[in-house]
């Protein structure tokens, strides 16, 4: 089954190399494109990917998708919702470094092992050996790497001497597919679904993280740390985070990479972990932010990537289609940005003659000539308004959900009980993510 990553045998690119996990981490450090790796609006062998810019300001949504992430059958897929005046920066940042430092921690593993043929990618047999001389579980080496990828993103942001986090941040949700296994990491309200036949063979919606709100019993620890959390009288159903001596800034979410703003009053960068292990049943995932979770829910996303002409146009068809829901069902309110990542889990993408006929790229996409945002500016849309359009103040984007940990199978996974619906429909999370931004004074310094 799964296969494993060593020092002599392991290959980049599907080309067998004797370079090190230390060789290829320090060479993505300093390349501005790795191979295989697109963000940018296109496809890959096995994956779409799209973003397009909302009505509020500037793109801050970030997406990306590296296959042969370490290994020939390791694919890393993310996407990041940026918030705050920087929130784009955020995003982008946490998109081209996080997972070179997931990668980086897994290298440091292996040096520790200290002989030349670790296995780290799960092979349950030729699997780690623990310190103690047991065996280590493959989704408890990524569930460590998980947890200090995303503790090493935060402090890197939090001392970037030209990225200024204190009022801005990103939500995260990322997943890593090795052959049969999937891991799962993610902090705020960007969404990962799976797709999968029933036992009639029809498609079915799994939902594989849980949007992380304020109002969760795992965020009472916002409280203990004095942290308030309240929603305002015109939007009842939007709990925000608080400052205990300011209404603000009003973060709609517990959990994001930076807002160091809130970070000693209880909001974490802490990701919630999960693994899987795929099945022949499973089709396809879909990782998006909430510009897509806002208006359409998570049968309606499956439903419409099956529903696709072709493969490739899958993630685009996603966007259009909650552009139009944005118009008819909040026609006054400005549509967010959305981003959408599509990886169809066979490993197959359509034929040539489709990718032509619908107008897309039969080759891998290239980074080159990108804009910051990922995508050509849209020349009609005005400033970034990061702040709720009723108020006159300068501020930011975020946003808020839920989370549950489920044992289905003896594998932990994350998701969420079969009565319960964990969208964000309804307007929870179209308003903008922050209020304002806190107005420090002498009294209560910027520490």
């Amino acid at each position: 089954m799964g296969g494993c990553v060593s020092r002599n045998s392991r290959s980049f690119g599907g080309k067998r190399t004797r370079k090190t996990f230390s060789d290829q981490v320090t060479a993505f450090q300093h390349s501005s494109s790795a191979p295989n790796r697109i963000f940018a609006n296109g496809k890959s062998r096995s994956s779409c990917i799209y973003t397009q810019q909302g009505r509020k300001g500037i793109n801050q949504d970030a997406m990306i998708v590296w296959e042969d992430f370490m290994a020939d059958d390791v694919t890393f897929c993310g996407v990041f919702d940026g918030h705050g005046p920087h929130g784009h920066l955020v995003a982008r940042k946490v998109r081209d470094t996080l997972p070179v430092k997931l990668f980086s921690y897994l290298d440091s593993y292996e040096s520790k092992k200290n002989r030349s043929a670790t296995c780290i990618c799960g092979n349950v047999d030729s699997g780690l050996d623990g310190g103690d001389g047991e065996e280590e579980k493959p989704e408890l080496l990524w569930r460590e790497a998980f947890l200090k990828s995303y503790k090493a993103m935060d402090k890197e942001l939090k001392s970037h001497p030209n990225l200024d986090c204190f009022c801005s941040g990103s939500t995260a949700v990322t997943i890593v597919k090795q052959g049969s296994n999937l891991f799962v990491g993610s902090i705020g309200d960007s969404r990962a679904i799976m797709a999968s036949k029933d036992i009639n063979d029809s498609l079915v919606a799994v939902q594989l993280t849980v949007d992380l709100k304020p109002d969760l019993p795992k965020a009472e620890r916002i409280k203990k740390c004095r942290g308030r959390v309240f929603a305002l009288q015109d939007e009842p159903e939007v709990h925000r985070v608080w400052l205990p001596f300011d209404d603000a800034p009003g973060l709609a979410m517990a959990r994001a990479f930076g807002d160091f703003c809130l970070k000693e009053y209880g909001v974490i960068s802490i990701p919630e972990v999960s693994h899987r292990i795929l099945t022949e049943r499973d089709q396809f995932i879909v990782l998006a932010s909430d510009g897509i979770w806002d208006v359409l829910s998570n049968e309606q996303v499956i439903e419409i990537v099956s529903s696709a002409p072709t493969r490739a146009s899958a993630a685009r068809l996603l966007v259009d289609s909650a552009a139009r829901e944005w118009k008819s069902k909040y026609p006054t309110s400005k549509m967010d940005d959305c981003a959408v990542v599509c990886l169809f889990l066979d490993g197959k993408m359509d034929s040539e003659s489709d990718n032509e006929e619908h107008g897309f790229s039969s080759t891998l996409q290239s980074n080159a000539g990108e804009s910051d945002d990922g995508q050509n500016p849209e020349p009609y849309l005005q400033r970034n308004a990061t702040v709720r359009s009723s108020e006159e103040h300068s501020g930011g984007l975020i946003r808020e959900q839920n989370d549950i940990v489920l044992e289905t199978k003896g594998e932990t996974s994350l998701g969420v009980s079969e009565d319960q619906n964990w969208s964000g429909l309804e307007g929870v999370t179209r308003v903008n993510s922050l209020v304002q931004l806190p107005r420090f004074s002498e009294e209560q310094p910027r520490t």
